[in-house]
């Protein structure tokens, strides 16, 4: 049991909180996500530090603005303008014993922090999630929350489709308990995408457990089109390959059915014995995602660009990293189990 839940989760007392918010090109959505936060009942007063990206929209100047006005808020510098780097940063500058990640383009639900505190004390975890709500505002998006919001569409994951509270893999953005992010090393700094999945997979090697609590929700607003969506699965396809690089038995088979989808579509032109049996593994895999859009034929579009981008851009991790080891720099691309600049608790 760590120090924190020693001291405070087997007792009355409330443990100390910081949220912290990595924020890029978020001047749209920056103040809503931050009242958000602001709004949340909790026992003890609670800071909140954004780490700012460089930014082509009015980001800096919003997030100043707010910092000027609330005396909860603070902002650090993220010159690398990447998550994890601005995640490490914002945990390195404040002192909450319960770290809570929110994003700029996501909203809490009311009484969210204090549920997920209560959640970690009843059931011991280290980190704690709910559901990721998507709050569509087009036509476009609405089809891609329907997506998003099917078992195939993306796996299935609870917190996306939602489910029975217990220990999972992995949470949508995680309130975590300090100690525990602090002995595993916090986020890979070379994880573009997917450095909550590699974090929570270090947590759970140590014994800790990461936990959905379907009671827990937070809102965001989906990509709003076809190729804002496209990059972004393709990214999340061609980090999902470093990940498994590093830890391949973290693989699942919900996560390999788009790479093996794209692969049965690349290879079916190929002669050989077992073409058909192959292809018809492709078409049925294909309805089946198509007939998981069937409560909204508007999804099917983004449903097929999501695998297909995921799959694809997972087949390009693989080939980059492939290149990486044949040119000898293997070691210096794939991603460690330390940060490149570990926090410490302050206090």
């Amino acid at each position: 049991m760590s120090e924190l839940r020693a001291a405070c989760f087997g007792s009355d007392e409330w443990p100390t909180v910081s949220v912290v918010m990595p924020i890029r090109n978020e001047a749209p959505h920056l103040e809503r996500a931050v009242a958000s936060i602001l709004a949340q009942e909790y026992p003890l007063p609670f800071d909140v530090c954004l780490a700012i990206a460089p930014s082509d929209d009015d980001t800096e100047a919003i997030a100043a603005e707010i910092a000027s006005r609330e005396p909860q808020v603070t902002v650090v510098s993220n010159p690398a303008g990447v998550t994890p780097a601005g995640l490490n940063a914002a945990i390195a500058a404040i002192t909450g014993e319960v770290i809570v990640r929110v994003d700029g383009h996501a909203e809490l639900s009311e009484g969210y922090i204090r549920r997920a505190v209560e959640t970690m004390r009843r059931t011991g975890a280290v980190n704690v999630g709910g559901m990721q709500v998507p709050a569509p505002e087009t036509p476009f998006e609405e089809a891609v929350a329907a997506a998003t919001t099917s078992w195939l569409g993306t796996g299935g994951s609870r917190f996306h489709v939602g489910g029975l509270e217990g220990p999972v893999d992995t949470v949508y953005l995680g309130v975590f308990d300090r100690a525990a992010g602090d002995a595993v090393g916090w986020f890979d700094e070379r994880l573009i995408r997917n450095q909550d999945y590699e974090l929570n997979i270090r947590l759970r090697r140590a014994g800790g457990a990461v936990w959905f609590d379907p009671l827990l929700s937070v809102s965001y607003r989906p990509r709003g089109s076809v190729g804002a969506l496209w990059r972004q699965y393709f990214e999340y396809g061609r980090w999902k390959a470093e990940v498994l690089a590093t830890h391949p038995g973290s693989a699942k088979l919900r996560q390999l059915a788009p790479a093996a989808f794209i692969a049965g579509l690349a290879t079916f032109p190929l002669p050989g014995r077992w073409r058909h049996v192959w292809g018809g593994g492709v078409a049925t895999y294909g309805l089946a995602v198509l007939w998981s859009t069937r409560r909204n034929r508007r999804s099917a579009v983004p449903a097929v660009v999501m695998h297909t981008a995921w799959g694809i851009g997972f087949w390009s991790g693989c080939a980059q990293l492939a290149v990486h080891k044949c040119s000898g720099v293997e070691g210096a691309q794939r991603p460690t189990h330390q940060t490149s600049r570990p926090p410490t608790h302050p206090g």
